[in-house]
């Protein structure tokens, strides 16, 4: 297929009327001749700016030049040097990097997210990283989601001895709430794998600020202590009847939905509203098509289609599988005594910017309706648990996850960082950062140079993380 060829070698993917029936993954795999017809569409930009656009800068451009010569194993390789989540990623990322690739101008963007699925899955992906030899100089990790994971991953290269401290009893964080028709389940236990020639020791089940405090890890050796604690707190309505039964948070509702399925599998009577625009909020729904086949489910937005946050992945994944969308409403009440039996919305409309310049929603009286329902789903968003944390580590949460004010995130207590950020690939790119400010810290208290990230497979050079051309990110931290 000739580079200049505009439409993507179609993706494979079930029926709506299969999606709603089952949990299964909706995208099937390229062939090898498929993905690398796919592959031979690209056309080796000079100027990556699908790299440029990619938080990690996963090398995008170099994996596809090795599919499109069928070396799928060289393929895996480039794609797992910068990209320790990459089984997870093929599979759930937002693909930033297709929405920058030149090939959008004019047709349809090279399908960068499923030929990395295609590297991995043809390649050989079950290698072991290979770090320096550890020293002995002891970082904590607080918090095994991407950003968690990341910056264990930078440390652990570099020759720390890493302790990776989870409050749950497993590894994951939020991408364990991402629903299964987009992971299966095993993917992040296939990244993990590649872990295991690392110092590291995990350890779950401990909460920082219940279980221990954060200073307390240094009194006991550790150089410094990274919290990446992620936004894990559902964010509330502050409405009546939030309360009521019936009612559920958007990402504990998903983790029951992947950890104990049977809470939901065959009930009955269970119309579902869904409060909230994002992803989150989608992936609620569409959970909740295959949980109540047969039943209505309906996404209420206070704001119209064109503002919802949510990615046209998801947003027209919804729609495709039957769901409904009120737009312009927001929710007053949940009407009901012993259990949900409908949300009172109004009409809303935009009013003046606010401090930000975005134009404010306001509700306009006199225009309620109730929409009938027994099951609602606050999709609000997430803010941080900061539960027992101690005031002197001076964390803001302007985006919800807690962050340290100073440089490279540093918190108020010497030795101690945090970061986050919205998605797993942003999470994962605070993580590096963060690792890196670590590294920094330690080796000017210990009176050496930083340690650059070696080569994840033992090459005796680093790796070149950034490829030929690549100029000044696209995207902020």
């Amino acid at each position: 297929m000739p580079a200049f060829q505009q439409t993507r070698v179609p993706i494979p993917e079930l029926t709506p009327e299969e999606r709603r029936r089952r949990f299964d993954h909706i995208l099937f795999p390229y062939t090898k001749e498929e993905a690398m017809a796919e592959a031979q569409r690209c056309l080796q930009c000079a100027m990556p700016y699908c790299v440029q656009a990619c938080p990690i800068t996963q090398d995008c451009k170099g994996y596809i030049a090795q599919i499109a010569k069928g070396d799928f194993d060289e393929a895996a390789r480039v794609t797992l040097l910068g990209n320790p989540l990459a089984t997870v990623l093929c599979k759930s990322c937002y693909h930033y990097c297709e929405e920058d690739c030149v090939k959008k101008d004019r047709g349809e963007p090279i399908a960068i997210r499923h030929l990395k699925r295609a590297a991995l899955e043809f390649g050989n992906s079950s290698l072991a990283y290979v770090p320096m030899p550890s020293r002995g100089e002891k970082v904590a990790v607080v918090g095994g989601g991407p950003a968690g994971l990341m910056a264990t991953w930078e440390l652990c290269l570099r020759g720390y001895s890493v302790t990776l401290f989870e409050e749950k009893p497993f590894l994951g964080g939020q991408m364990e709430t991402i629903p299964k028709y987009h992971l299966d389940g095993d993917e992040l236990a296939t990244d993990l794998s590649r872990f295991r020639n690392f110092d590291l020791k995990i350890i779950t089940g401990k909460k920082a600020g219940v279980d221990f405090q954060p200073e307390d890890l240094l009194k006991q050796g550790y150089l410094a202590v990274y919290l990446a604690l992620g936004a894990s707190a559902p964010g509330k309505l502050n409405i009546p009847g939030e309360e009521l039964p019936g009612v559920f948070h958007a990402l504990p509702f998903l983790l029951a939905a992947n950890k104990n399925p049977e809470t939901f599998l065959g009930r009955r009577n269970r119309t579902t509203v869904v409060i909230g625009g994002g992803d989150v909020a989608m992936d609620a729904a569409r959970s909740c098509v295959r949980f109540f086949p047969g039943f209505k489910t309906t996404v209420v937005y206070r704001r119209g289609r064109e503002d919802m946050p949510a990615t046209s992945e998801e947003s027209e994944g919804s729609e495709i599988e039957g769901v409904e969308f009120r737009w312009w409403r927001a929710p007053v009440r949940i009407l009901g005594t012993d259990h949900v039996e409908g949300v009172v919305v109004q009409r809303t409309e935009l009013g003046p910017p606010d401090e930000r310049g975005r134009r404010k929603v306001i509700t306009l009286a006199g225009t309620e309706e109730t929409i009938p329902c027994d099951t609602v789903i606050i999709a609000a968003g997430q803010v941080a648990d900061l539960e027992g944390l101690p005031a002197d580590l001076d964390l803001k949460t302007p985006r919800g996850w807690p962050e340290g004010k100073g440089e490279g995130w540093a918190t108020g207590v010497e030795g101690i960082f945090a970061s986050g950020n919205k998605s797993i690939v942003y999470a994962m790119a605070a993580g590096t950062k963060a690792a890196e400010a670590i590294d920094a810290y330690i080796a000017k208290k210990l009176g050496r140079e930083p340690i650059p990230r070696p080569d994840p497979f033992g090459a005796p050079e680093p790796a070149q993380i950034y490829p030929e051309g690549y100029g000044e990110p696209s995207w902020v931290l």
